[in-house]
């Protein structure tokens, strides 16, 4: 990633969470802050903001916690928050917070305990979000329009479709023409071309444990790229040009992929 990175110049570094492994932080001193983000990232291009958003783990712990500004004390780089915008120019990335709308982590657990503080009551948490998020899209001038959430919406992998995003985020990604959705959660790289709408859906789940063999049947002439390994992914914006690339964990580049907008005149 560092030498990658190097390579692009890049500005900043998105992660689509499941930032800490397996239950979250346990407070803003938990060691792990340092053993799986601050003492791993070291490369001189990576040292640019990382903007993160919550993964279903980590709302296994203290939620709070990593939402802290006591850890961006500690490293600068660091900005996490439920949900947010980053206006980056040209493109606008709208990170949207996915755990509250899995239907599971409420009514059935397992041996699990999540930190709904600040979620509950749920149906309006997810109502006010999702009024928020279509707010926005309608508002946004950007030229490129891209939402960042940890769960799937479209995934051959292990966890298949998120339902409860299919059914009440998708609708609003679609009647906002946003160009692409870029997910975690399944533990592959992958990409997904909705024929039908036309958004790019990209799966960065690599950034640890992968799961070999892990896939299930999909459409091929959408489904563009699964590698069930570990890896990550670029993506470099202009006015015209988005341009999106999948490597391996050596830097190998294992997908490419373009998408073009005209330059529309000033009137």
């Amino acid at each position: 990633m560092g030498i990658v990175g190097e390579k692009l110049n890049i500005e900043f570094v998105i992660s689509t969470g499941d930032n800490f492994y397996e239950d979250g932080l346990e407070g803003v001193e938990d060691p792990a802050f340092y053993e799986s983000f601050v003492n791993i990232y070291t490369a001189p291009s990576l040292q640019k903001i990382w903007y993160n958003v919550l993964g279903n783990h980590d709302y296994r712990g203290d939620v709070e916690a990593q939402l802290s500004p006591i850890l961006s004390q500690k490293d600068s780089r660091w900005v996490c928050l439920r949900s947010f915008i980053l206006d980056a120019g040209i493109v606008e990335f709208f990170f949207v917070d996915t755990t509250p709308f899995v239907e599971k982590y409420f009514t059935d657990p397992e041996d699990h305990t999540y930190d709904w503080n600040g979620v509950l009551p749920r149906e309006s948490y997810r109502a006010e979000l999702l009024k928020d998020v279509d707010s926005a899209l309608v508002q946004s001038k950007a030229k490129w329009k891209i939402v960042v959430g940890h769960h799937t919406i479209k995934t051959a992998g292990h966890h298949g479709n998120t339902q409860e995003l299919v059914e009440l985020l998708l609708p609003i990604l679609k009647s906002n023409k946003v160009d692409a959705y870029i997910n975690g959660h399944d533990h592959c790289l992958e990409h997904i071309m909705d024929k039908e709408s036309g958004i790019q859906f990209f799966t960065s789940g690599g950034g640890s444990k992968a799961w070999r063999g892990d896939i299930q049947p999909w459409n091929a002439e959408e489904l563009k790229l699964y590698y069930d390994g570990q890896g990550f992914m670029s993506v470099q914006i202009s006015e015209t040009n988005a341009d999106i690339v999948f490597y391996d964990v050596f830097g190998k580049v294992l997908h490419t992929w373009s998408i073009s907008k005209e330059l529309k005149a000033n009137a």
